[in-house]
């Protein structure tokens, strides 16, 4: 069987372990694209018009024999709008012809084995170089993919601490990558908390968190997440399998309990 070298907090050597079977795995590219769709649907908001929008007014057609159109118009006299045409779509301030509704359903659905099989296809495509290479990371002076690192990370507490066992490890170039990425947005979302975009980096898998994760939290581009919350948009944000992962030794050894059909 196939060993993958675990690395100690300097980026040395420290042992091995077995590679697990996932990995073996043929990656499903229109899978994770399935279930990445269907995971950001459930993140969008319903939108709807009011069901009384451009009906509140006294618009009412005068019927025939004015020599004006029969489109209603609204009552009264002495003030701008009066006798103006109200209420139908094509008038100023009328209804919307078909407006959009929250009762529509946005929510898509996927089969539990597909889903599944979608997580494992992201995982064996980051073990594979092919795959983290055309996602676009960079990973020469990274030793080894996949990246197994020891248990005593998930203990740092210290943000520079942490930054030196990445630099230690070649992750470097990536940290600079998503560093300078950063950028504003365009469009209007830079007005609604979302101003600045910046790429994706290193996605770390942990299986316990004894600080780790407030160490790593303001380091540019980097996501951290538990082993028990993986999920295919940090796996393979936007859809794109090959996400660079790094994974500590606990975490790794999980994979072990995934049963493959091979």
């Amino acid at each position: 069987m196939e060993k993958v070298n675990v690395y100690s907090l300097d980026g040395k050597k420290k042992g091995t372990l077995d590679r697990p079977n996932v990995f073996k795995i043929k990656p499903r590219k229109d899978l994770v694209q399935k279930a990445n769709e269907v995971f950001e649907s459930r993140n969008k908001q319903l939108q709807g018009r009011d069901k009384r929008a451009g009906l509140r007014n006294t618009a009412a057609s005068w019927g025939t024999g004015h020599g004006m159109s029969r489109a209603p118009r609204i009552k009264g006299a002495g003030f701008s709008t009066a006798r103006n045409v109200g209420r139908v779509p094509f008038a100023v301030g009328g209804r919307r012809s078909h407006p959009i509704k929250t009762e529509k359903v946005l929510k898509k659905k996927i089969n539990k084995k597909s889903y599944n099989y979608s997580l494992l296809s992201a995982i064996s495509a980051s073990g594979d170089i092919a795959w983290v290479k055309s996602r676009g990371h960079m990973i020469d002076n990274i030793p080894e993919i996949p990246l197994v690192v020891d248990d005593k990370i998930q203990t740092v507490k210290k943000t520079s601490a942490a930054f030196k066992i990445f630099s230690d490890l070649g992750l470097t170039p990536e940290i600079k990558k998503c560093k300078d990425s950063k950028k504003i947005r365009a469009g209007k979302g830079k007005r609604r908390g979302r101003k600045y975009k910046k790429k994706k980096g290193v996605l770390f898998v942990i299986k316990e968190d004894f600080g780790i994760t407030k160490a790593v939290r303001n380091i540019p581009g980097i996501d951290i997440i538990k082993y028990n919350n993986i999920s295919i948009n940090m796996l393979a944000p936007g859809g794109s399998i090959g996400r660079l992962i790094l994974w500590s030794q606990s975490a790794f050894d999980e994979l072990n309990n995934i049963e493959v059909s091979m």
